[in-house]
């Protein structure tokens, strides 16, 4: 390996510095210059790499390691995922690639948690994100492009999914990209069904620690406890689809063992009032029946490291007469909103029996009135 020389000169192609020593903290870091080079992060974003860095922490000490690093490296993936950077570790050696700006944003990030881990055993994912937003340099997901020459596939435990078309396909990529989706479309063509693909992967691959699937009962409302059972009997029969799909994706004994565990539950939307949810793959289906102030309700309980995605078919709205459709306004007040991902499928995207796309097709004709009439 080279001798380190003289800050502002090479040797063998290598360029050292050394940056100064903080209190109990040494940082040595070196930076090899890499121009146009393309990688993918795990969230499947294309990265132009410009800067690679690696660096030590100093003292060594395991405790403050894992501390730095959170369960499940989650503090690493929101930095990846947050400043467009890939980051890898090995103990107390760490490598950080990117564009020049992220790099090094990234790179302060993790030396000032470190720091922080000396007086604290816990840094909470809030903690997190108000370092990353000191950086002035966090990306809006909106800012990735799709790329229709890319090939998407879904890795679950049971099957290995390929979103077929190309608005499955954009759906999948808004969903890995952004932090809160809309899925908005007639029946049969995948959205919910994708949704739940994409959250178990999140799932097995660690991204996220459980799985949250809602959905809005409309005939019980908010009355559900006059219905017999137990929480899980009131609103077995308006989640039985979410049941079948993780099912088919996990098998059933995973399936129960998880939902046991409470890494995946399964709720009305009534349940969600009040809670801040962290580190999870949040599922709103049929959101079409949830009214503004349920959509806004919902909306607003997505915490940090959390995935949303919205599904809903807006010509199968069974609220009571006059009330006004969650997903309708929301699709018009979110529209130009940064960071969120819509995704509109059409009749041509319908994966069932072909007759359930001439279904869809002759009731949007008999709808904008240029169908038949009898």
């Amino acid at each position: 390996m080279a001798r380190r020389s003289p800050t502002g000169t090479y040797l063998r192609g290598v360029f050292w510095k050394a940056l100064p020593t903080l209190s109990q903290f040494t940082y040595i870091e070196m930076l090899t210059p890499h121009k146009n080079r393309e990688g993918v992060n795990q969230y499947g974003v294309r990265l132009n790499t410009q800067d690679s860095r690696q660096f030590d922490l100093h003292p060594v000490d395991q405790r403050r390691l894992t501390t730095l690093c959170g369960q499940f490296d989650e503090h690493l993936k929101m930095i990846e995922k947050r400043l467009q950077v890939k980051v890898g570790r090995r103990g107390h050696h760490f490598r950080v690639e990117g564009p020049t700006e992220n790099v090094a944003a990234a790179t302060e990030v993790i030396r000032h948690m470190y720091r922080e881990t000396e007086a604290v055993d816990d840094i909470p994912p809030d903690t997190v994100h108000l370092f990353i937003r000191e950086t002035g340099l966090e990306r809006l997901p909106d800012d990735v492009p799709y790329n229709e020459g890319q090939i998407t596939v879904i890795k679950t435990p049971k099957l290995t999914a390929k979103p077929r078309g190309q608005n499955q396909q954009k759906y999948v990529h808004s969903v890995r990209t952004h932090d809160i989706n809309f899925g908005i479309g007639p029946a049969g063509t995948g959205k919910t069904w994708l949704a739940v693909a994409c959250a178990v992967e999140a799932l097995k691959d660690e991204q996220v620690k459980r799985i949250l699937l809602v959905r809005p009962a409309v005939e019980a409302g908010e009355k559900l406890g006059f219905l017999p059972g137990d929480l899980a009997q009131k609103v077995d029969p308006y989640l039985r689809p979410l049941y079948d799909a993780l099912y088919e994706m996990l098998g059933f004994e995973q399936t129960t063992r998880l939902i046991e565990k409470s890494v995946i539950e399964i709720a009305p939307l009534a349940f969600m009032r009040g809670r801040t949810l962290n580190n999870s793959f949040i599922i709103l289906d049929e959101s079409q029946n949830t009214t503004r102030e349920q959509m806004k309700m919902f909306l607003t309980r997505i915490g940090f490291g959390s995935t949303a995605v919205i599904t809903g078919d807006t010509t199968q709205v069974d609220l009571p007469r006059g009330q006004d459709s969650g997903l309708i306004h929301a699709a018009s007040v979110l529209s130009n909103v940064r960071g969120i991902g819509f995704t509109r499928f059409e009749s041509k995207d319908v994966v069932r029996h072909p007759l359930v796309q001439r279904i869809v097709e002759a009731y949007d004709s008999f709808n904008d009135g240029s169908g038949p009439r009898t």
